[in-house]
């Protein structure tokens, strides 16, 4: 009689501990001093107040995210380095908009089969994403599941652990009508919106992620389309640190499925609304070749898309013109593109 194995029914524990024994080294480069070293166990420490800071009273901030379909385009391509960053900035960009500092995060990743160089390369990325963030990777698990996704597929889950100081919390309380918006430029679609990517770029125009987009750079559409989101940690903390939480600060909110509006109101106080120029947030080249070749409408395309700004802060009117200046000299790209008013 045939003797059953957990090789047989899919799972290679040789395999395993192969992919296991390739992440120490990726992973400790993102430990900041306050990770306490626990080899082996079965969780991974990390110590609030250090060296380098010390709460008074502190806040913990969580956040959890995907990556969503655009998974798709990592399987097509078979670029699997970039989509960490995504899963990364997805969580931190959450944190950052009620002012917390980034400090540690966690992954999950689940396939049908142990394959150590893809775990390697997915993990790479995840750990790139953590040094832009400037938070560590302090654990995560990989679950081997069978007969749970198709060949060659995967997905990806993403935890975050922020802190703040209870009095720096920007909860959008301040939020005065007349306060300005500021927009932050994406680098692109991020995360959001590639089942309708998809359908227009693939299903409705037929193009293949090889061929080559000439009014976009000369880019093929794979690469256009993995751009990784950009992370807005560094710049965030620092602007936090010139002009302060609250006082000019007042808001932030992380663009993501939704847009602009439905975003924006998540921080607003109920007595406020939000206004826009309409030139101030043209879409960039990418959402109109996107929008063309699916027919989209204007209406689908703001309530789907970033189109072309990251992220939004609300902060006082006359400090408006300093802080866009501060971001740019930062390396950002960032303008006036609206106002708070009153309902």
């Amino acid at each position: 009689m045939e003797k059953a194995t957990y090789k047989s029914s899919g799972v290679d524990l040789d395999i395993y501990a192969e992919s296991m024994a390739r992440l120490p080294g990726i992973v400790k480069k993102t430990f900041t001093p306050n990770v306490l070293r626990l080899d082996g166990g079965f969780a991974g420490l990390f110590r609030l107040n250090g060296a380098a800071k010390a709460y008074k009273d502190p806040v913990l901030v969580s956040c959890t995210d995907g990556v969503g379909t655009k998974l798709k385009l990592a399987f097509m391509t078979g670029r699997h380095s970039t989509v960490g960053i995504d899963l990364v900035a997805m969580s931190v960009n959450d944190a950052i908009c009620c002012g917390a500092t980034p400090i540690f995060f966690l992954d999950y990743a689940a396939m049908p089969k142990d394959d150590p160089a893809l775990l390697e390369q997915i993990v790479s990325g995840i750990a790139d994403g953590c040094a832009q963030a400037g938070c560590a990777l302090i654990g995560g698990e990989t679950a081997i599941l069978a007969d749970l996704y198709a060949p060659g597929e995967y997905d990806l889950a993403g935890f975050c652990v922020g802190a703040v100081e209870r009095e720096d919390v920007i909860d959008g309380k301040a939020v005065r009508p007349g306060d300005r918006l500021i927009g932050i430029a994406s680098s692109g679609f991020h995360s959001n919106g590639y089942s309708l990517i998809r359908k227009a770029v693939f299903e409705m125009a037929a193009l293949g992620v090889d061929d080559v987009v000439p009014e976009l750079a000369g880019k093929t559409v794979g690469e256009l389309l993995l751009e990784p989101t950009k992370i807005y940690v560094k710049p965030v903390l620092k602007l936090l640190e010139r002009f302060g939480a609250n006082s000019v600060v007042r808001a932030i909110a992380h663009i993501t499925g939704g847009g602009l509006v439905e975003n924006l109101l998540r921080v607003l106080p109920d007595n406020c609304a939000a206004s826009f120029d309409a030139d101030a947030i043209a879409p960039t080249p990418l959402f109109n070749w996107v929008q063309r070749l699916g027919n989209i409408d204007d209406d689908e395309m703001r309530r789907v898309f970033n189109m072309g700004i990251g992220l939004v802060l609300a902060v006082r009117e006359d400090a408006a013109g300093d802080v866009a200046a501060f971001l740019n000299e930062l390396g950002e790209e960032a303008r006036v593109i609206g106002q708070v008013r009153a309902k």
